[in-house]
Parts: structure tokens; C-alpha cells; sequence
């Protein structure tokens, strides 16, 4: 299935939410989509049970960091757990590395494809939610010098 057969089979009530129009939101429920599959594969082999435990989890809970943050009042909040987002989506990536020899070359470079397009993504998110809520107002301080050098000298030992 590829991503536009997918967005198909969304229900109206997720798609008809205006966190559906961010596309990192889409990439990341796709990708959790995905992980599904490849999870049931993954835990053919008794080595990898706890993998695939780690991957669905940490797939999982990209997108839904996106859509929590999404609903955050700030841009600080939001930045919080879009960096969440991003710490799972690498974690994502990390567990589908252990998982390539069941997957295959094929699969595996496909998802470390489109979860290394959603840390992009993230990458350039987090900044920008950062930028707008920390910056500080411009202030003008303004100094005595006279009164600065004067306490200055008053406090200096003199030989």
C-alpha cells in the first residue's frame, strides 16, 4: 500500500480535523500504519519480540506527540512534543536498523527513508516553535557610568 491508497482508508472524522492538514501528521500516522505490518513480521523471529514491542511503541508515539502538541496553547508546549516527536521518530529508525535482516533491505531502506523525512521535518518545527515563544522583547538598559566608576573607586584598596 502506498501512501495515497492509505489516505483512503482514513476515517472522515480524522481527516476532517485541521490537524490533518499538517503533513508531518500524515507521514507519522502512515508510518505507524507501516509499522503494523512489519511488526507482525518482526516477531516471527523469537530474537526480536522485544524489538517489535519497542518499534510499534516508539512509531506509535510520533504521531501521537504530533497531535498533542498540535493541540498546545503555546509554542513552547508545542515545541516540547515535537521534540518528543523527534527523540521516538529516531528511536523508530534505530529499532527498524536492528530489524533489517527479517525485513529486508528493500523495507528497511523505504522506512528509514520516510522516517528520516519526518526528523526533517521535526527539525525545522522544533526551532520554529522555540523561536517565537522565547525570544525576549528588545530592552534598552541604560547605565550610570559616573556613578558605576565612582563605587568602583570607592571599593579599590589603594596602595
Amino acid at each position: 500500500m502506498n501512501f495515497e491508497e492509505w489516505q483512503v482508508t482514513v476515517p472522515n472524522f480524522i481527516k476532517d480535523d485541521a490537524l490533518w492538514k499538517m503533513s508531518i501528521y500524515k507521514l507519522s500516522l502512515f508510518i505507524g500504519e507501516l509499522g503494523w505490518h512489519d511488526v507482525t513480521k518482526i516477531q516471527t523471529d523469537p530474537r526480536l519480540y522485544k524489538v517489535s514491542n519497542q518499534l510499534y511503541g516508539s512509531l506509535g508515539s510520533v504521531s501521537a506527540n504530533i497531535a498533542e502538541g498540535y493541540s498546545r496553547g503555546t509554542n513552547k508546549m508545542r515545541a516540547v512534543f515535537y521534540e518528543y516527536a523527534l527523540g521516538s521518530a529516531r528511536e523508530s529508525r534505530d529499532w527498524y536498523y536492528k530489524s533489517r535482516h527479517v525485513l529486508g533491505e528493500k523495507v528497511f531502506e523505504h522506512r528509514g527513508n520516510l522516517l528520516t523525512h519526518i526528523i526533517r521535518l521535526l527539525l525545522t518545527m522544533v526551532p520554529q516553535q522555540r523561536g517565537k515563544s522565547i525570544r525576549e522583547e528588545a530592552s534598552e538598559y541604560k547605565i550610570n557610568t559616573d556613578v558605576l566608576i565612582e563605587d568602583l573607586l570607592k571599593n579599590v584598596p589603594m596602595p
